[in-house]
């Protein structure tokens, strides 16, 4: 079984940065005060996606704030189908241009764009856009094989005790989260927590069990230091794939609380967050906040 760095628990407890000393009840004590910060959505409307990228990471404090000199990062986008980039089934390739743009003047060492796909992962890739996406200074990564996996425990999983994930995500320094908004057949939408199913090996598996728990008990344990919603253009009718009936919304949503980013894109999509079991599990775990009245929005 994969044993956890120092690193990667940091991450998952959702204190990254948090200086090295912190022990005991001290750590204990940051860790309370963390789940007691109000979480931030960024939310930027109005330009182009490269401009709707930046003001919305802006509106957190900036990709610096996240993204230091000599990081390696990956970048996680909804690349899961050979659809069209108009066909809002996949994450826009030019958020994803516009994001490794922005982590490359921040001083990134590597950029790695990752996903295992629900089609054929290169069929996907050679229609949705993104080989043209990483052209902007990334390396394109189809984690479908199983030596590209690790281990990994779940504590807090109610129904998901251990798992696997991808190890370029395990060992960066930054992980990216960039889904899109949309509805899905089988979890009413998808969007950031959904999105970690393209981070595991055998998705299958979650469905066997119990797929909304799963994907609730996952996000206790990998956790995103980033999140970029893709809500430029959403799919309201015959998701996750489509094609379907589509809504040009034009925003880009930043923030670091999977909870609370997929409370707003629910809305978006016109549903109520507490009728989504997957979002309402999370909340429950301790992942996030569910209730938007208790968020700080900040229009970028």
């Amino acid at each position: 079984m994969y044993k956890i760095t120092r690193r990667e628990f940091l991450r998952r407890a959702g204190i990254v940065g948090v200086v090295t000393c912190v022990a005991g009840e001290e750590f204990l004590g940051l860790m309370e005060a963390q789940a007691a910060v109000q979480p931030t959505l960024s939310v930027a409307s109005g330009g182009s996606p490269e401009i709707l990228v930046k003001k919305a990471i802006d509106g957190l404090g900036g990709i610096k704030k996240f993204v230091k000199p000599g990081n390696i990062i990956v970048i996680k986008p909804n690349l899961a189908w050979a659809r069209r980039p108009e066909q809002a089934a996949n994450t826009n390739p030019e958020v994803i241009s516009a994001l490794i743009r922005l982590c490359k003047q921040a001083g990134a060492k590597r950029i790695t764009v990752l996903d295992h796909s629900c089609d054929s992962t290169e069929a996907a890739f050679a229609v949705n856009g993104v080989r043209d996406a990483v052209k902007a200074g990334a390396r394109l990564v189809a984690a479908d094989k199983k030596f590209m996996f690790r281990d990994i425990k779940i504590p807090k999983g109610k129904v998901l005790k251990a798992d696997q994930c991808a190890k370029e995500i395990l060992d960066a320094d930054v992980f990216i989260n960039v889904p899109i908004a949309k509805v899905h057949g089988s979890t009413t939408i998808t969007a950031s927590m959904k999105n970690m199913m393209g981070t595991n090996f055998d998705r299958q598996a979650w469905h066997q069990l119990d797929l909304e728990q799963c994907i609730a008990d996952y996000s206790t344990a990998v956790k995103p230091d980033l999140i970029v919603l893709d809500a430029i253009r959403i799919l309201l009718t015959r998701g996750p794939k489509g094609p379907g009936q589509m809504k040009d919304v034009g925003q880009i949503i930043a923030g670091t609380d999977p909870v609370a980013i997929d409370a707003y894109a629910t809305k978006l999509l016109g549903k109520d967050p507490k009728q989504v079991s997957h979002i309402k599990y999370a909340a429950a775990l301790g992942v996030g906040q569910i209730d938007l009245k208790k968020v700080t929005l900040r229009k970028a």
